[in-house]
């Protein structure tokens, strides 16, 4: 009785562990996105990216992964600002969603734009890696 008990107790540490563990990750995959986008490195966001990727954003017209890439390779577009605040990360076993605010400054084909936008990310976990398979955002209210 007394080594079920103590099993039991082992695999709900560990149940609860995975939660803080996967939000741990994610955070730090959140901080890779933004660092990715700011430095131009289309081969990292390649990595972060589900094969299977929708980018909804606005002004521009839905996006599958390859016309993403295909978008960060073509060098219109360079960041000055990528910040994100009000990050909620909610676990869902092999699913995760991230939401909140992203601010930027980006120069595209030589025009300076702002953007104050709200997010969703969806994140899958595909061969024991987080993937993004959805990024949608929208105008942030403003007060």
């Amino acid at each position: 009785m007394y080594l079920f008990s103590v099993s039991v107790l082992c695999i709900c540490a560990l149940l609860q562990a995975q939660p803080v563990s996967d939000t741990r990750t994610l955070i730090q995959l959140e901080t890779t996105w933004n660092d990715a986008h700011l430095k131009a490195d289309a081969a990292t966001l390649d990595g972060l990216w589900a094969d299977d990727l929708d980018v909804v954003v606005p002004k521009m017209k839905p996006m599958s992964k390859a016309q993403s890439l295909a978008f960060a390779h073509s060098g219109r577009m360079h960041f000055q600002r990528y910040d994100t605040s009000d990050i909620k990360i909610r676990v869902y076993g092999d699913a995760a969603v991230v939401t909140g605010r992203l601010q930027r400054v980006r120069t595209i084909d030589e025009k300076q734009v702002a953007d104050d936008w709200r997010f969703v990310k969806v994140y899958a976990r595909q061969s024991g890696r987080w993937r993004v398979v959805l990024f949608q955002a929208s105008e942030a209210a403003q007060p």
